[in-house]
């Protein structure tokens, strides 16, 4: 069985064994039909018949549970021969040497007592190898499967409409209450040459579980946070992500706070360090992209480094931040490269009392070294956003936003691309979330691309 599927069926599998480990001592319904379908021949009537107060057997269990403590469920009734049964199972474990009528109720309720000690143990058999599957208790399985139904105009035989998915299981664990190992695994069928890869969600993985985060993060003192990782994404370590936009992502390029260099959001083996109190917040982090390359390495000239420094101050109501990232892209050649540059953003929100949330960024990268013909200078991002929350009904979200498709360039007959998108998410119940949305993005000296989708959210 793949992974995939032993995460799917474990808590499926616990959710059937609790009831069955809870009450392993009472009667136990397909114990009967298996004891009736057996193939062990019936020798008397009295195997079916129930146990009246005026049978010997009934006075013998009476007289039985109140030597040694026992309980019937019915003492003023009859019994049936398994509710028998399992009085007399439970008043056994008191017993270290059985009188003649306590050994005359054993042989009496044998077959009844062989069906119950086979259920007994075929549970605590059961519980026992679960146990040993069974994450840490301080575990907790997580996740949420997107389902993009959609399609665009503008691109030439590229136009049809597409199903396509994207899951993330999220395993998170903490061994002191405070810290957080964090482990999720993420599968996905999006086309990278497709229009539609410009969505947020459009992750692709050809259909396999792939390891999508990796890391721990813990507190050092009262104002510190330390976060290290072998697969860690730059938001991850930082104190604060000053924007509420989107609520429910579509295009990705309007996902970066306006500062899409600045929060360039690499990924790869890194460490951060936070310091938070009272309304400031201040993060250093480092992700070395090609840390997992002995070839490369981190902190090297070959490998590709990524310092990102955020000063924050969330306030009631509002939040703003500015970050600063330097990448050298691990450029060893020399030539200009895009990779390789300083960039800063200044981003931040603005919510008010009505649910309406206001967000505004904007950014600027300088590569090291410009290159005119190949694109390589300063550019300039920008993106303003808004999400009404509870928007005709609790639990929906209107959201709209414009901002640039890509860094703009001070040339002579650019274009200046923009994006915009509209969505409105419906919660139709706490787990399940459709978002039917329109966007469109330009791209300089290429057509312009205007699609449409429906999402539907599966959280569990």
């Amino acid at each position: 069985m793949k992974l995939f599927q032993k995460l799917l069926v474990a808590p499926a599998a616990l959710g059937l064994l609790a009831p069955m480990a809870a009450n392993a001592a009472e009667l136990n319904i397909n114990g009967v039909s298996d004891y009736s379908a057996s193939s062990e021949e019936v020798k008397s009537i009295s195997q079916f018949s129930d146990v009246y107060p005026t049978d010997w057997a009934y006075q013998a269990l009476t007289q039985l549970a109140e030597r040694h403590g026992c309980k019937t469920a019915n003492t003023s009734g009859p019994l049936t021969r398994y509710e028998a049964a399992a009085l007399l199972n439970s008043c056994l474990a008191n017993i270290t040497t059985a009188t003649t009528d306590e050994r005359r109720l054993i042989n009496e309720f044998s077959s009844e007592l062989a069906v119950i000690k086979g259920r007994i143990e075929g549970v605590e058999a059961d519980v026992g190898s679960m146990e040993a599957a069974l994450f840490s208790a301080t575990t907790k399985l997580s996740g949420n499967t997107v389902f993009v139904v959609g399609g665009v105009d503008g691109v030439s035989e590229r136009e049809a409409v597409t199903f396509n998915y994207d899951t993330k299981l999220d395993l998170d664990s903490s061994f002191s209450g405070d810290d957080l190992l964090k482990i999720r695994l993420r599968s996905g069928d999006f086309n990278g040459s497709d229009p539609m890869s410009g969505l947020e969600t459009a992750y692709n993985s050809s259909n396999t579980l792939n390891l999508d985060r990796a890391y721990y993060q813990f507190p050092v003192g009262e104002s510190l946070t330390a976060t290290i990782g072998a697969d860690v994404r730059q938001d991850d370590m930082l104190g604060v992500w000053p924007s509420s936009y989107p609520s429910d992502s579509v295009l990705d390029v309007l996902t970066y706070a306006g500062a899409n260099a600045a929060y360039s959001l690499a990924k790869g083996p890194g460490a951060g360090i936070t310091y938070a109190k009272d309304n400031l917040s201040a993060s250093l982090v480092l992700v070395s992209e090609e840390g997992s390359d002995a070839s490369q390495g981190i902190l090297t000239e070959q490998g590709s480094d990524d310092i990102t420094a955020q000063l924050a101050w969330v306030g009631e109501g509002f939040t703003v931040a500015a970050a600063y990232t330097t990448s050298d892209g691990g450029n060893t050649t020399g030539a200009a490269d895009s990779e390789e540059f300083d960039a800063w953003g200044i981003s931040g929100q603005w919510d008010l009392d009505n649910g309406i949330s206001l967000n505004a960024g904007m950014g600027w990268k300088t590569p090291e070294d410009e290159n005119d013909a190949s694109n390589i200078e300063d550019e300039t991002t920008w993106s303003v956003g808004v999400v009404w929350n509870d928007f005709g009904s609790e639990g929906n979200a209107l959201g709209v936003a414009i901002g640039t498709s890509e860094g703009w360039r001070d040339d002579s007959g650019y274009d200046d691309p923009m994006a915009y998108e509209v969505y409105y998410s419906m919660a139709v119940s706490d787990n399940i979330t459709v978002t039917p949305a329109l966007f469109s993005y330009e791209r300089d000296g290429q057509d312009d691309v205007t699609g449409g989708l429906v999402k539907t959210t599966f959280s569990f």
